[in-house]
């Protein structure tokens, strides 16, 4: 159900939809803070990685938001660029997860003012490439996927270049992020109602809408409450916030996971391990988390006389 426009307490990580009242005009904003720093706790991104994997995860829950679906939406950049792959994703009830895999030492290379110019920054990152997004449901085998080249001067005008191609709709986004907390904004015009006049307005406001969002500097997008960023972007206009939606890091590795893989080595392999390491360590390709196992552990998995301690007749 709405909400008035009111100085709701925000949480912490939260996306928020808005409407402006019969414009035919819509949009979402979302702000994280301790879920992105969990996505990244076992993590060592350098800041224009860093910055960028935070920027899509805003957008994927962006994306997520403007959908009624059971599934995931996974936003994903391919390049030939020291960023050679991004992938973000975002569950129809907001649980995200992401990585980059990069090139340590072709980052090195880029100018280290490079980050100042949002345009030479993300060309610098990518290279040739293309941003693909992707909705994968759970009701049917059908995937979606839309694909744009990386051409924009950031990755806002590529999502907006992807809805003007995939979706055909007048969109409008910024985002922004850093160590702490990474935000977004979207607003869309949907498909026009009640007649030229009123959508001579819709778009009147609608452009009123884009250029507000185009002003914003990171920090405002960063720290500034939704309510009062939307109102400063359709100031005089019916604007209704609906109620927030939380959003929460979660990666799909779980020692149950972990240790299927694991046992299906057979306990012959994972000894060998075990006396050349002192310990079994399983790194998710995911979210880095180290998963580490000793030998009775191991024991545990496989229970046979051979795996117990000396003078024990079970396992611990």
């Amino acid at each position: 159900m709405s909400s008035a426009l009111i100085t709701e307490p925000e949480r912490t990580d939260f996306v928020r939809r808005f409407t402006v009242e019969g414009q035919g005009l819509r949009g979402q904003f979302v702000r994280l803070g301790p879920a992105w720093l969990a996505l990244r706790e076992h993590a060592d991104y350098p800041p224009m990685v860093r910055d960028t994997l935070g920027e899509a995860v805003a957008a994927t829950v962006l994306l997520a938001s403007t959908l009624k679906f059971a599934g995931e939406l996974t936003v994903q950049i391919q390049s030939d660029g020291p960023l050679r792959l991004l992938v973000a994703q975002c569950t129809h009830d907001f649980r995200i997860r992401a990585v980059a895999r990069f090139d340590r030492e072709r980052l090195a290379t880029l100018r280290t003012d490079s980050a100042a110019d949002a345009a030479i920054s993300l060309a610098a990152l990518v290279g040739a490439g293309q941003l693909l997004v992707t909705v994968d449901t759970q009701s049917s085998a059908a995937r979606y996927q839309g694909i744009v080249p990386l051409d924009g001067t950031s990755l806002a005008a590529c999502l907006v270049h992807y809805f003007a191609t995939s979706e055909q709709l007048s969109t409008s986004v910024a985002l922004a992020a850093d160590s702490k907390s990474a935000a977004g904004v979207l607003i869309q015009r949907i498909p026009d109602e009640g007649g030229i006049s009123l959508a001579n307005e819709a778009q009147t406001i609608y452009a009123q809408g884009a250029a507000a969002l185009a002003e914003l500097s990171p920090d405002e997008l960063l720290l500034r409450p939704a309510h009062e960023l939307m109102q400063r972007a359709f100031h005089g206009h019916d604007l209704r916030l609906y109620d927030q939606h939380a959003v929460a890091f979660q990666c799909r590795c779980s020692e149950p996971r972990v240790v299927g893989m694991l046992r299906s080595l057979g306990a012959t392999e994972l000894h060998a391990i075990l006396a050349e390491q002192g310990s079994v360590t399983v790194t998710c390709e995911f979210c880095h988390k180290p998963w580490m196992f000793d030998a009775i552990d191991v024991s545990r998995w496989f229970d046979t006389p051979e795996d117990r301690p000396p003078g024990s007749a079970s396992v611990n």
